[in-house]
């Protein structure tokens, strides 16, 4: 298993990025959030998990051990494949999705494209107690908060300046973006951030 990547930041696309580590370029696929801490040119670490399938063997990267080891986990469950726990990790953080297992919080978890709510309660039957339950995940939970989502604009705006946009362009692509955001959070759903990533690139692309 590849457990970690350390090198320069060769390249980052909406889905993931390109390390040079001893003068190879590894993609490593990441979530939103993750690649907004990346920046092209400077040296970056991230754990990694290797998914292997029979026709291709593809790396997956997050921000630290907690959000592998919550990659992984997910997919012990039935119907979750990596490409799945990863959208669930770009829309919410680790320990939101703790909170949404303990608490059985079905609507938290259907706000992730692909899960539906009988996909929601399988998730659920069969995590509970194993993602973790913190102190604070617990508290939440009992004290009825909602899991915490990371704010759309700046996860777009700082994907866009990772891609070597500048702030200003970034500023006019989220303003593009944002009735779409809006629409999503009108009708109770968490804005799919690579989508947004990628509406706001074409955006730019034919202004």
């Amino acid at each position: 298993m590849i457990a970690s990547v350390e090198g320069t930041v060769a390249r980052l696309a909406p889905d993931g990025a390109v390390i040079e580590v001893g003068g190879v370029g590894v993609l490593v696929h990441c979530t939103p959030g993750t690649l907004a801490t990346l920046r092209v040119g400077e040296r970056a670490r991230l754990a990694t998990s290797l998914v292997v399938r029979e026709e291709s063997l593809t790396l997956y990267g997050f921000a630290d051990d907690d959000e592998r080891a919550v990659f992984e986990l997910l997919q012990t469950a039935g119907g979750v494949g990596p490409r799945l726990a990863l959208a669930m990790l770009a829309v919410h953080t680790p320990n939101a999705l703790r909170v949404a297992v303990a608490s059985a919080d079905v609507k938290a978890l259907t706000q992730v494209p692909g899960i539906g709510q009988k996909g929601a309660q399988r998730i659920i039957v069969e995590l509970k107690n194993r993602l973790g339950t913190p102190e604070e995940a617990v508290n939440a939970a009992l004290s009825g908060e909602r899991p915490v989502v990371s704010p759309w604009r700046d996860q777009v705006h700082s994907g866009l300046v990772g891609l070597g946009y500048s702030a200003r362009d970034a500023d006019e692509a989220v303003a593009a973006v944002a009735p779409q955001a809006d629409a999503d959070i009108a009708a109770g759903r968490t804005p799919d951030i690579a989508a947004l990533l990628k509406a706001a690139l074409r955006a730019l692309s034919v202004r």
